[in-house]
Formats: C-alpha cells, sequence, structure tokens
C-alpha cells in the first residue's frame, strides 16, 4: 500500500508513518518542519520503503502527483498547540483551511480515490459555557455553538469544523472515501510542550523538581488516549468501507481532572516538585476561556472498529517519565 501523510514528521504523524513502514507499506512523508521535527522521523529516513520531502502543502508542486501515487492519504498537516493558535489566529485560518482545501483538489486532480483520513479536533466541541459537554452531549452528531466576534482559540475549531465540510462536501460531489477524526487529547513519546500540551509539561516539570504548573483551580477534566492507540484506531477507521463519509470520535473515555493528573504524574516519578497555580489570564492572556469537562463519547469507534486500549495512562506516564530522564542524562554528560 502507498500512504501519503501530510505533516508526517509531527508528533502523531510520525507514529502513522513508522506504523505504516513497520507494516511494509510505500511511505511518503510531508512535513514543512514549522512544528514537525526531523527528530521524530531520523530512524525512519533510511529505510528503503520511505521517503520524505520538506515542503508548504500550500504551494508545494509536487502535491498532484503524491495525491495521485497514494492508496492511503492521512491529512495530519496543521497548525497546532494551544500557545500558537492563540499567537497566529489568522495563520491558523489560513494554513489549515487553505491546506486541506489544496489537498482535496489535488485529489481531486488526479482522478484516483484513495481513502483519506482527515484529522479534526475535540476542540469543535467548544469551549466555556458553550462546550457541548455542558450538556452531557459530545457525539458526533451534536450541534456545535461558536461565539459570535473575535476569538482566536476558537479559529483553531473554526478551521478545523471547515476542514470538515470541505472533505464532506468533496465526498458527496466526488464520491471521495474520506473519514474525519476528533482528536481528544493524544499523548506519547515524542510530543513536546513547547506548544502548551499538558502532559509532557508536567513531566518536564517533574523530572526536573520544577513546580509543576496547573492552570486555573485544575479541576477542569480531560480524557487522554496513547498515541500509539490513536494510531491503531486509525488504521482500523481506514480499513473499514462503513467509516466513509462518518465523524468519528477518536480518544480514551477514562476521565481525570487536571490537578490528579499532576499528582499522578508527580507520584509516578517520585518527584517533590510542589504543585503551582496559574491563573489563566497569566498563562494565555486575558479572555481566555476553557472546557470544564472534556471526555468523548466512543460508541461509534466502538461498534465500527471493535477497538479496546492497550495502553493505560499510567502506562503511557511511565514511559515519558523514563523518557525525559534519559534525555536529562544525555544533556548532563
Amino acid at each position: 500500500m502507498h500512504v501519503l501523510i501530510t505533516g508526517g514528521a509531527g508528533f502523531i504523524g510520525s507514529h502513522i508513518a513508522a506504523y505504516h513502514q513497520a507494516k511494509g507499506d510505500l511511505v511518503h512523508i510531508v512535513d514543512d518542519l514549522s512544528t514537525g521535527s526531523l527528530q521524530n522521523i531520523t530512524l525512519l529516513l533510511n529505510e528503503p520503503n520511505v521517503r520524505f520531502h520538506e515542503a508548504d502543502i500550500l504551494v508545494w508542486p509536487e502535491l498532484e502527483r503524491a495525491a495521485a501515487w497514494a492508496d492511503r492519504i492521512y491529512h495530519m498537516a496543521a497548525v497546532v498547540g494551544m500557545r500558537r493558535v492563540l499567537a497566529e489566529p489568522t495563520k491558523t485560518l489560513a494554513i489549515n483551511i487553505a491546506g486541506c482545501e489544496r489537498l482535496l483538489r489535488a485529489v481531486r486532480a488526479g482522478g484516483w480515490h484513495p481513502r483519506i483520513i482527515i484529522a479534526s479536533t475535540s476542540e469543535v466541541y467548544g469551549a466555556g459555557d458553550h462546550a457541548v459537554y455542558k450538556h452531557e452531549h459530545f457525539e458526533e452528531d451534536a450541534d456545535l455553538i461558536f461565539h459570535s466576534g473575535f476569538n482566536s482559540r476558537q479559529n483553531y475549531a473554526l478551521s478545523k469544523f471547515v476542514d470538515e465540510a470541505l472533505a464532506l462536501s468533496y465526498a458527496h460531489m466526488h464520491g471521495f472515501q474520506v473519514t474525519l477524526t476528533r482528536f481528544f487529547n493524544t499523548i506519547g513519546p515524542r510530543q513536546t510542550g513547547r506548544y502548551g500540551m499538558v502532559v509532557p509539561r508536567f513531566v518536564e516539570q517533574a523530572v526536573d523538581g520544577a513546580p509543576i504548573t496547573v492552570y486555573g483551580d485544575g479541576k477542569q477534566t480531560r480524557s487522554f488516549i496513547d498515541v500509539r492507540d490513536t494510531v491503531r484506531a486509525l488504521d482500523l477507521l481506514a480499513g473499514l468501507p462503513a467509516t466513509a463519509g462518518e465523524v468519528v470520535n477518536v480518544g480514551n473515555d477514562r476521565e481525570i481532572s487536571i490537578l490528579e493528573l499532576a499528582e499522578l504524574v508527580r507520584d509516578r516519578a517520585g518527584s517533590r516538585s510542589p504543585i503551582q497555580f496559574v491563573s489563566y489570564e497569566d498563562a494565555y492572556g486575558a479572555g481566555f476561556e476553557d472546557c470544564r469537562r472534556r471526555r468523548p463519547v466512543l460508541d461509534k469507534l466502538r461498534s465500527l472498529t471493535h477497538m479496546s486500549f492497550q495502553w493505560t495512562l499510567e502506562d503511557t506516564i511511565d514511559e515519558l517519565i523514563a523518557a525525559a530522564r534519559r534525555k536529562r542524562e544525555e544533556e548532563a554528560a
């Protein structure tokens, strides 16, 4: 099978690439390295069934040829991370929407019908008082509510919702075999805390003995899925004809508060780091709204794929702590 991965040097994209390389598929990774990293795919670059292009899919001239070559496409390229989304609101909209639309046009021009997975986000369900989960309907067919006026965090959700609408429209008009996956807090090896990701930030702070910074009161809850379970879910969804044209939540429905998460990381690391509360205003600036609960409804994922999770939250945290300690030892040496 020929697999094209846009954003393939990013956190999730690099794991998708490694998964398909190990299966013997021919893998084509495209990434402009704006948030992805060559370090994420270093071990893959010498493999005969992997090729890499450092390119921006907004202007990359080979996109149509790559799309026509692929049997399966994972579109992962996007502006991601809360800090970057808040700092670059116009770029978030422009890159996320234009990149997805150009990929879909390239597939159309190629006259070929690959299986397409489009990465969306749980952010489309909203934040603050507008969060869908306030009414306990974090389901794929829930009506979505967006603010009027400017909201830089919302730009990410809007861009991804437009990507969903574009993909479903191409599917309706041109028979594309596309599945939209709404990701919920994916964590695991190679994820960085640089752009606001909470688990790697907590792990780094605990290993360093630094204060573990919890934003808000820490009572907000999230659900975390290991990236390797995410990749398995995507492969299962892509392999099923019944998922074409569907929007599917991809996550783990175990719920934990952020304060409990900080305590769990600290305990697993055997750290004495104090827990320090930081206001949302100090962390992100004035006007930031958070979602109090974010736990996916997974009925559709389970009914379609029958998958079970192989990684617990504790498993992933232990691996991340061990990796962080190895990194500190290497730096010290």
